[in-house]
């Protein structure tokens, strides 16, 4: 506390209850005190952890020791200082060591000490490596790295160039093996499709990433593909589909996507067995297109008694009623649900607990709305899908 007195009378100083920030830290710190305090009990809240640790360490084997009584696991001083990048910024980390003279009695080997808290060599938490490539997805250069970080975080600490194009390898590695995986196991039902516009790191507009999810056979969901290619495309979807053939890939009973895309004519040659099932977030975006905004409410409420029906057949009156109230006046919009009725009511031909799933691509259009952040047509829609009428 700087000093007391009348608030606000000249000459008197005010009542100071946080001291100077910039008095209160060392040079080179961070201006913030309040970042300071949170990364100094971060540090502290670790040296605790590790020092519990190896206490329950050595505690454990207190009691091997070797032929003249001494204890084989003992606390060995602290290894060099480190400065770990975390969530909360960079955390100055002493961590104490073990010295273990036990041997594994079917290797011969010497028994380690490795702290489960800070592994060895450990340069930064998970967190901060799962947020490397949401940024480079972004935008942002390998070399931009440091000084965004550092300006985020309060250090650069670990956060060279070089570590961010280390990792981008491991990236791409990674997704290799992923869309090389075998798929002969794999037994999926039903299946997603939708083609996502990202906008960044492509070099052309119409480039988009191709995704795939399916649905096993005891209710699991996964991510079955990505791949770059043409959303309206159907020669890029078939090489997709291919691919997937060729590592063992089954045929689904359902595929469900947006009725634009290239991939209808792609399943139809790839796997003609499957049925497919048009998606109807899509599709009410598309009828609302065709329609005056003053025509909106009363049309989602006549789309909803088609796509919300308590059985095909009540879903087939509904289309015809659809078609008798809009067709005059909107005929665009009416042929928009008349044209593809068979595809739209598909999903009726399935148990009734699985309907809300497969009416829409929801689990991926979701997705690419908040990727590409759409565009005011589908927020009527969006908003369905908010207060529950159109769940995924």
């Amino acid at each position: 506390m700087a000093g007391a007195g009348t608030p606000g009378r000249e000459g008197t100083p005010m009542l100071t209850v946080v001291p100077d920030v910039a008095g209160a830290l060392p040079a080179g710190e961070p201006s913030s005190l309040i970042d300071q305090i949170v990364r100094d009990g971060a540090r502290q809240m670790l040296a605790a952890a590790l020092q519990a640790e190896v206490a329950a360490y050595v505690d454990q084997f207190g009691g091997v020791r070797d032929e003249d009584g001494r204890r084989l696991v003992v606390r060995n001083g602290t290894a060099e200082p480190r400065t770990v990048m975390t969530s909360a910024g960079a955390v100055g980390v002493t961590a104490p060591r073990v010295n273990d003279r036990r041997t594994d009695p079917d290797t011969g080997q010497r028994m380690r000490f490795s702290s489960a808290i800070l592994p060895p060599w450990a340069r930064k938490t998970p967190q901060v490596s799962e947020v490397l490539p949401l940024l480079y997805l972004h935008g942002l250069s390998s070399g931009d790295f440091v000084p965004a970080l550092g300006q985020f975080l309060g250090s650069s600490a670990g956060l060279s160039s070089s570590t961010v194009t280390k990792l981008t390898e491991t990236w791409t590695a990674e997704a290799a093996a992923f869309m090389t995986r075998d798929l002969s196991a794999a037994d999926y039902v039903y299946l997603w499709v939708d083609g996502i516009h990202l906008g960044i790191r492509l070099g052309e507009g119409k480039l988009c990433l191709l995704v795939m999810i399916g649905v096993r056979a005891d209710g699991r969901k996964e991510l079955v593909a990505l791949a770059d290619g043409y959303r309206e495309s159907a020669e890029s979807w078939a090489d997709l589909l291919r691919d997937c053939a060729r590592r063992g890939m089954r045929a689904p009973v359902l595929a469900i996507g947006d009725g634009a895309l290239g991939f209808w004519s792609a399943v139809r040659e790839v796997f003609p067995q499957a049925r497919t099932q048009r998606c109807w977030f899509h599709k009410i975006a598309n009828v609302l297109g065709a329609l005056p905004k003053s025509a909106h409410p009363g049309a989602k409420k006549a789309l909803a008694e088609i796509w919300n029906a308590e059985d095909k057949d009540h879903a087939r009156a509904a289309v015809k009623a659809f078609a008798a109230a809009y067709g005059a006046k909107f005929p665009k919009a009416a042929a928009k649900i008349t044209e593809d009725e068979e595809e739209l009511l598909a999903f009726y031909d399935y148990p009734a607990e699985h309907w809300i799933h497969l009416r829409t691509t929801n689990p991926i259009v979701i997705l690419s709305f908040h990727v590409s952040q759409g565009c005011d047509l589908w927020r009527p829609v969006v908003d369905s899908v908010a207060d529950g009428t159109l769940a995924a």
